[in-house]
């Protein structure tokens, strides 16, 4: 999709300050703008980004007053943020098309390419331009969609799911009714009181030696990449938001839940059931403990953490013993 100032501020029913024929190919988030992509500013904790932004056109509130020079296109809307959910849907709607099951047994398509010795097992399907590398397993009831690219050596058990343009490396294990790709938990209030969907362009690439577990879904970005590193084990019903970033060779036991945004470290581990607040930045080796609830980024590298809110380890035993102490004087 091409799109230039002069017709998004059309489409949006905004104003162009700067080129109206400035162009767009695609989308970013502020902080990752280029040239050719179009970026929004919504959260004013994101203004310094306005200032060292590439992107070719940026979306801003009516009300926005740059206190240093802004080099990308402004379009000025009402609403920056109703606008990109806007945009979203439109780019979304002009990138589906329609098309038909060909198989019984399985399906690919000619446009399809697959490397030696590939198994695809009975009632699977894998679309249009998609990849499959040397050795790979695909189990029966799978869908892989358009345009995704699984590498060598991997295997899909039965019932995974994989939408449209993944991207998945070398010697992955994707257990039983896992989902990747799925749209993110994403949705902008609007003045009636209602919900409009933010619909989802991006996609998720998981790097080499990884493991996902069997009914663990991983949502695709707003507009780039969900990240899952090198080497990242990721337990049994986990749940991993769009724009997530997860460092390689972090683990992660079974019902953990990271929220958008996230960047969880390098050589992490999350205990069972650790839920994540979005937007913040776990170091490098860090430690949870089962059931904590990390509310903000720590500190530190190589710390555990355990309760809700986390806390750091040593912190957290001397207010248990507070803990206990008053309860006990309370019975």
């Amino acid at each position: 999709m091409e799109l230039t100032a002069k017709q998004l501020a059309r489409i949006l029913k905004g104003t162009v300050e700067g080129d109206p024929q400035a162009t767009i190919t695609s989308f970013a988030k502020i902080e990752h703008g280029k040239s050719g992509q179009l970026c929004f500013f919504a959260n004013p904790k994101y203004e310094n980004y306005v200032y060292t932004c590439k992107a070719s056109i940026l979306l801003v509130n009516n009300d926005f007053q740059p206190k240093k020079p802004v080099a990308p296109t402004m379009v000025r809307v009402e609403n920056s943020y109703e606008a990109i959910a806007q945009l979203l849907k439109y780019a979304a709607t002009k990138k589906r098309t329609s098309g038909r099951h060909r198989g019984f047994r399985s399906s690919y398509f000619l446009t399809s390419k697959f490397g030696k010795k590939v198994y695809l097992g009975s009632h699977s399907y894998v679309g249009h331009h998609a990849y499959v590398g040397d050795y790979t397993k695909i189990y029966e009831n799978v869908y892989v969609g358009d345009d995704t690219r699984i590498g060598k050596n991997c295997i899909i058990y039965p019932g995974v799911v994989i939408y449209p343009g993944m991207v998945i490396g070398d010697n992955v294990i994707i257990h039983a009714n896992a989902v990747i790709g799925s749209d993110g938990f994403g949705n902008v209030p609007q003045s009636d009181g209602t919900w409009e969907k933010i619909e989802h362009l991006g996609n998720v690439v998981i790097g080499d030696n990884c493991e996902i577990g069997a009914g663990t879904t991983i949502d695709r970005a707003e507009m780039e990449s969900t990240i899952i590193g090198n080497g990242v084990k990721i337990d049994n019903l986990c749940q991993i938001a769009h724009n997530v970033q997860i460092g390689d060779n972090t683990v992660m036991a079974a019902q953990c839940g990271i929220a958008g945004s996230a960047k969880i470290g390098k050589n992490c581990i999350l205990a069972g059931q650790v839920g994540i607040v979005g937007h913040i930045v776990i170091p490098d080796h860090t430690t949870i403990g089962a059931q904590a609830g990390v509310i903000g980024s720590p500190k530190k590298e190589g710390e555990t953490l355990l309760g809700s809110p986390a806390i750091p380890v040593k912190e957290y035993m001397r207010s248990y013993a507070v803990f206990r102490k008053n309860g006990k004087e309370g019975l």
